[in-house]
């Protein structure tokens, strides 16, 4: 076993170094509770403000100790959050509309894209939300409303009509029929639409 004596002196270390023992100023617990205070008040003040407004108060404290205490208590600034568009209604929220099993709600969406030629190319892509089945994708360089009617028209004769459809516009539309699509005037998704062009049923 190395006395400590030896040890520091192998190290070229001070041995007031290793007997150091830190301690805390008796107003630490008060700073920091008024620091939680502030930081609270004001949610979108750094530490600099905080630290200046603490000096405004009286507290005879550098800025240096602020940003330490800051960053020990883990204080951040809080970010202000982008309000996010809503488009639709809510009763064609995912969370509201959940697809519960197979053939209940299918979703739609169209792709746009460029070939290496750069010419135009287009993908209709058509999901079961239940089993995250690809049911059809129709690639073209272009597609129009008659052509998603007939992708659908297929998948109704070979799986049946699903409980409801879900496109990019959201608002799924009930009771979608084996035949044709029914448009809803006041829905802009109740019936596919690709290219600008909307589409009505036959």
């Amino acid at each position: 076993m190395v006395s400590e004596r030896r040890a520091c002196r192998v190290l070229s270390q001070p041995r007031m170094t290793q007997r150091y023992e830190a301690t805390r100023p008796d107003d630490e617990e008060r700073l920091v509770a008024r620091m939680r205070g502030l930081a609270t008040k004001h949610p979108r003040y750094g530490y600099r403000r905080i630290w200046a407004l603490l000096r405004r108060e009286g507290w005879s404290i550098n800025r240096k100790r602020v940003h330490r205490l800051w960053s020990r208590e883990g204080l951040k600034v809080t970010r202000p959050q982008k309000q996010k568009r809503f488009r639709g209604s809510s009763e064609n929220s995912c969370s509201v509309r959940k697809a519960e099993f197979p053939n209940h709600v299918w979703t739609w969406d169209f792709i746009h894209d460029r070939t290496m030629c750069r010419g135009p190319l287009k993908l209709l892509s058509l999901v079961d939300e239940y089993t995250r089945e690809c049911l059809a994708l129709q690639v073209s360089g272009s597609i129009t409303a008659q052509d998603a009617i007939e992708v659908l028209r297929r998948q109704f004769l070979v799986r049946g009509a699903p409980g409801y459809i879900r496109s990019e516009e959201p608002r799924t539309q009930p009771g979608a029929s084996k035949g044709a699509l029914r448009t809803d005037p006041t829905a802009r998704d109740s019936a596919p639409h690709a290219g600008g062009s909307e589409c009505t049923g036959g």
